[in-house]
């Protein structure tokens, strides 16, 4: 079992259209308070001086400027969704600075897409310009090893499709889902930090409402829970008032202190 200090930052908590939305005057899409304005989902993990990304975002270059993002060791896809993939050609930079490969992990049918949709990264085709330099893992629901860390994938329903969240150490990450089965349910008991679906208040087909999140926040008992891609059905400020002090909203720039191991405390 991995040992030490593992960092988590939001780098993006919004849903697939983000906040503001474009065209909208809503009020939560106008507000003034930053933590409404949300990025389209994804997180960094940093631990033994490594640092790994869940999904590349169409926002990815300006949450790896806003972040001061130095390093990029590993990324792994929930799913291959536009929200989630779209940014993978902005990753070039760290190819440039590291000056080696990055691996990238997913399910088959997520890398099948990826590599669909970026096929001049992975055709071996001589290019005049750079792409980026990748080499694709598929997972199953074995542990991955990422430089000391296990990074268990957590089968979840999305719709009447397939994405994936992950446990690392003490916390996990779970976005784009509208239930959680059983035996994904499993995997997750005994957490310091839960990042959960709560897409808005009124059910969606393929995402988990506030309400049904709690629930399940209720029956899992994680220390701290959070919940992430948000719509702007919920203003940050309104909706926590509304929730127990053991939940909160993540919001674009949260960071997290835990143990690769242990259990940690809300930050100030």
């Amino acid at each position: 079992m991995a040992s030490g200090t593992l960092s988590i930052t939001v780098l993006g908590s919004g849903t697939s259209t983000g906040v503001p939305t474009i065209g909208c005057h809503c009020a939560v899409c106008t507000s003034a308070d930053p933590r409404d304005q949300r990025l389209r989902p994804s997180i960094l993990i940093t631990y033994n001086e490594r640092s790994v990304i869940v999904d590349t975002t169409p926002d990815f270059r300006q949450q790896a400027l806003r972040s001061q993002m130095k390093r990029l060791d590993a990324i792994v896809f929930t799913h291959a969704h536009a929200d989630h993939i779209m940014g993978l050609d902005d990753v070039r930079p760290f190819n440039f600075r590291q000056g080696g490969v990055i691996p990238i992990y997913g399910s088959a049918e997520t890398l099948e897409a990826v590599q669909r949709c970026f096929r001049y990264i992975f055709d071996g085709r001589k290019s005049e310009s750079s792409v980026p330099r990748l080499v694709p893992h598929v997972f199953s629901d074995e542990p991955i090893d990422l430089f000391g860390l296990d990074f268990i994938p957590i089968r979840l329903d999305h719709g009447s499709g397939t994405a994936h969240g992950f446990r690392f150490g003490s916390a996990a990450y779970l976005t784009d889902h509208s239930d959680i089965p059983p035996e994904s349910m499993d995997k997750l008991r005994g957490l310091d930090v839960l990042f959960l679906d709560a897409l808005r208040h009124k059910p969606h087909p393929t995402h988990s409402t506030v309400e049904r999140s709690l629930r399940t926040a209720r029956i899992l008992e994680p220390k701290r829970a959070f919940l992430t891609h948000l719509c702007h059905d919920l203003g940050h400020a309104s909706t926590e008032e509304q929730l127990p002090q053991d939940v909160r909203l993540a919001f674009d720039g949260l960071q997290i202190q835990t143990s690769q191991a242990g259990c940690g405390t809300f930050p100030a």
